[in-house]
């Protein structure tokens, strides 16, 4: 197997660190598409994650044209409609403890906030959480799966695939948005697309050129202190 060349991390010093710093959650794209050239690099440079025994778990399906109309018009009815599905894996922990429920509080507000909706606007705030299922109208549209026999380590493994992909698109001036919702609905997604049963709906993710003026955009959040999640453990370090 042909190795990178140490060069290429040589003069690209600094980039992947400030391609980490400046990568957000962005739900507002310009109609500008993505060249398959582009994301096929993009999808590639995510893949050089590390995984247990080089396993490389995990599928990233492109949805595309009638088929994706579709699924987001199926995603769309069932989330107005109220419908619930038995997910596929649990996410938040049940309890949720207070100090990830003030975050999460905190990140709602500062998206709600930054579009100018009100706490108590239900409507507006369904509005906006329905755009989930519209991958936010964003050129490119994917649909992340597992194969379900994979315990954490899989998840753990496929996470770093995820974030190494919004790095690879950040780096080359793409955004991006990862879409929890989406596992809401796994066995109407696996319908809609035709995916084997065996493929767990980890999430979707939607990728594109920012557009930068969008209100939506000018969401930040806060990120945890580092005493809030690193302790030295011992002496001599």
């Amino acid at each position: 197997m042909n190795k990178p060349e140490i060069s290429s991390f040589v003069t690209a010093e600094g980039a992947a660190s400030q391609a980490a710093m400046v990568r957000r959650s962005v739900r507002a794209f310009s109609p500008q598409p993505v060249a398959d050239a582009v994301l096929h690099a993009v999808l590639q440079e995510a893949r050089r994650a590390p995984s247990g025994a080089n396993l490389q778990p995990g599928y990233f399906w492109q949805v595309c044209g009638d088929l994706r109309e579709q699924l987001s018009s199926r995603l769309q009815q069932a989330y107005e409609a109220g419908a619930q599905e038995a997910e596929d894996y649990g996410y938040f922990p049940n309890p949720l403890p207070m100090s990830l429920r003030k975050r999460q509080v905190a990140a709602a507000q500062a998206l709600y906030g930054a579009l100018g909706v009100e706490r108590g606007d239900a409507a507006g705030r369904a509005a906006q959480f329905g755009r989930n299922f519209q991958f936010f109208q964003a050129p490119v549209a994917l649909i992340i799966t597992i194969d379900s026999g994979f315990g954490p380590g899989g998840y753990m493994d496929l996470g770093m695939a995820i974030y190494g992909l919004m790095l690879a698109a950040q780096s080359r001036g793409l955004a991006t948005c990862a879409i929890g919702a989406m596992a809401s609905y796994p066995g109407l997604i696996r319908d809609v697309l035709q995916l084997p049963a065996s493929q767990t709906v980890v999430c979707g993710m939607a990728m594109g050129y920012e557009a930068a003026d969008a209100p939506v955009n000018q969401t930040v959040t806060a990120r945890a202190a580092l005493g809030d999640y690193f302790q030295r453990l011992g002496r001599g370090c």
